[in-house]
């Protein structure tokens, strides 16, 4: 089945003229320039379209950015739990969406047998597939979290990981997408997902291109600490005058919350409230082993992410398994410091005091409960908490849209459609990496 979206936009303002943009939900993000029209078809593919998760979001913010330049875009995924952008094609793609193997399998292999019948420029995935001219890896391989998983599940776990059929064909899959021609161009979302890439597959370092997310400026901000927030504290029952700690992601093995936990199963931080927001299939177990413990507050998966920063004073994502952390850099934005693992693409850049935030050995129990107590030091928090918003501010998402452009032109199929880009493209290339040399 076809899912036909309203038919792409095609009056577009001249170079150089502004317009305001808007984030799903309305929310103002800042101006946008429209460029002359240099029209690509290109296809994005992930198994679902969401808001949720952290890959889905920037599926969803890749294909309306693109769009917004000018570009034809169409959106290949097995399930569309919300529409595609206005202007933008969504198809289904066939395929067993129960069990997971299956549903592995087969969208693995007939999301790209169904790309090629739509004669598209270019392909983007963000998911495993057979075949694709750039693919985006967005937490890093598989073969290295199944290590790391291994590692810290005891003996049982890591046989069941081993023997697995699911995990197997991943490996598989991701082998012949950074191993072999499968793949043009492999983009990585941090410098240490780049390097875990190479060292585990011999993918050559020319290959690979860094690309780090962007955020939401406007929707992630300091100011709505004095509304939005307090009228969550509010609605979770936290006393104005009690210290928040939020854990923000779904999985909450690998996101490492068993690592948080048990520094409040051991009463060690007395007064300082933790907040968990997402979703993991044991959620119910867990929302009934705290359901004795006030100071910890299950809210399952949300979607006004934005008021729980706001409500919360630290970001604490201690995981097993990290790449770029998408709430890292949201928490960041929202004016929290941030406690979480080396290595997470979002904080490759922090430095001064938010560098105590990241974690020398992440199953030290006692060197995460220090940090903790010092980065929600009231004394320091205003300064940590500026500081966290401009080191937010360097990530933006025309950045990300620059070079993600630039990327599916080097690796457009349909010159003679293209024709040449104009020079003002080119331009406007040039001086996006000039500012980034900067």
């Amino acid at each position: 089945m076809i899912v036909a979206r309203q038919a792409i936009v095609t009056s577009w303002a001249t170079s150089g003229d502004a317009e305001k943009t808007h984030q799903p939900g309305g929310t103002l993000v800042g101006y946008r320039y429209r460029r002359p029209r240099c029209q690509m078809k290109i296809a994005l593919a992930h198994k679902r379209l969401e808001l949720r998760g952290g890959a889905e979001r920037v599926l969803y913010l890749t294909a309306e950015g693109l769009r917004d330049r000018g570009h034809e875009v169409h959106l290949f995924c097995q399930r569309f739990r919300i529409p595609p952008p206005l202007g933008v094609f969504g198809h289904c793609v066939p395929g067993f969406t129960w069990p997971r193997t299956a549903r592995l399998l087969t969208f693995a292999f007939l999301a790209p047998r169904m790309i090629a019948k739509y004669d598209c420029d270019v392909v983007m995935s963000f998911d495993r597939l057979v075949k694709q001219d750039i693919f985006r890896s967005g937490g890093g391989p598989h073969k290295i979290f199944l290590k790391k998983m291994m590692k810290n599940g005891g003996i049982w776990k890591a046989l069941w990981y081993y023997i697995s059929t699911y995990h197997r064909l991943a490996l598989l899959i991701e082998k012949r997408q950074l191993r072999s021609q499968a793949s043009r161009k492999i983009i990585a979302v941090c410098e240490q997902a780049k390097r875990e890439i190479i060292d585990a597959y011999g993918t050559s370092e020319e290959k690979v291109l860094v690309v780090h997310n962007g955020v939401d400026h406007e929707r992630f901000h300091p100011r709505l600490r004095s509304d939005r927030g307090e009228h969550m504290r509010r609605e979770l029952g936290i006393p104005a005058n009690h210290r928040v700690v939020l854990f923000l992601g779904t999985g909450f093995r690998r996101k490492g919350l068993g690592r948080l936990l048990r520094l409040w199963d051991r009463g060690e931080l007395a007064g300082i409230y933790l907040v968990v927001v997402g979703n993991d299939a044991k959620l119910l177990h867990y929302r009934k082993q705290w359901s004795n413990k006030q100071d910890v507050i299950f809210v399952g998966p949300q979607t006004n992410v934005e008021d729980y920063y706001a409500a919360a004073d630290l970001l604490v994502l201690p995981s097993i398994q990290e790449a770029f952390g998408n709430v890292v850099l949201e928490a960041l934005a929202s004016g929290l410091p941030v406690i979480t693992v080396p290595g997470v693409g979002a904080m490759d850049r922090v430095d001064g005091e938010l560098k105590e935030g990241i974690l020398i050995n992440p199953d030290d129990p006692q060197e995460l409960k220090t940090k903790i107590l010092r980065l929600l030091d009231p004394i320091r928090w205003p300064s940590l908490s500026v500081k966290a918003r401009q080191m937010a501010e360097k990530y933006t998402w025309t950045a990300y849209l620059d070079q993600i452009e630039e990327s599916l032109y080097d690796c457009c199929n349909g010159s003679a459609r293209l024709s040449v880009p104009p020079e003002s493209h080119f331009s406007h290339m040039a001086a996006a990496k000039e500012r980034k040399a900067l």
